[in-house]
């Protein structure tokens, strides 16, 4: 059996710009099927470094320590955990990452303002992508 491909390559391409670990086509008796690994540490780090650009440097930046979901409320229409001006102290929650239908609050790192909050209820996070900025 031969495979065009010019099929594998476009597949390649959607996993990059999709951000996708597998992509499967079938056409026919022919089945492609085409993945990558989210554990390799070079895809992670190049992903967490582009949400990295838009962050600014000022304080210290709480970091998802999980991917999932991110909810800045306990519940929607409920009081946000922090907003940006409002003081946090360490351990104090800042926002709530689900992962597999867990629910992870995420606690501040440090005392402080909260100067940025740089996702919005319901974003997809990566590990390590900054949450909110803290001085």
């Amino acid at each position: 059996m031969k495979i065009d491909k010019k099929i594998i390559e476009e597949l390649v391409g959607y996993l990059k710009e999709y951000h996708l670990t597998e992509i499967e086509y079938a056409e026919g008796s022919t089945k492609v099927k085409v993945s990558r690994s989210i554990n390799n540490s070079a895809v992670v780090s190049t992903e967490v470094n582009k949400k990295k650009i838009a962050v600014e440097n000022n304080g210290t930046n709480v970091t998802s320590p999980i991917v999932g979901t991110a909810y800045l409320a306990s519940e929607p229409g409920a009081k946000k955990f922090v907003e940006v001006g409002e003081k946090v102290k360490k351990g104090q929650t800042i926002m709530i990452v689900e992962a597999m239908k867990t629910m992870n609050h995420v606690p501040s790192t440090e005392n402080g303002t909260v100067s940025k909050v740089f996702v919005k209820d319901g974003e997809p996070v990566e590990f390590g992508q900054p949450l909110i900025s803290v001085k």
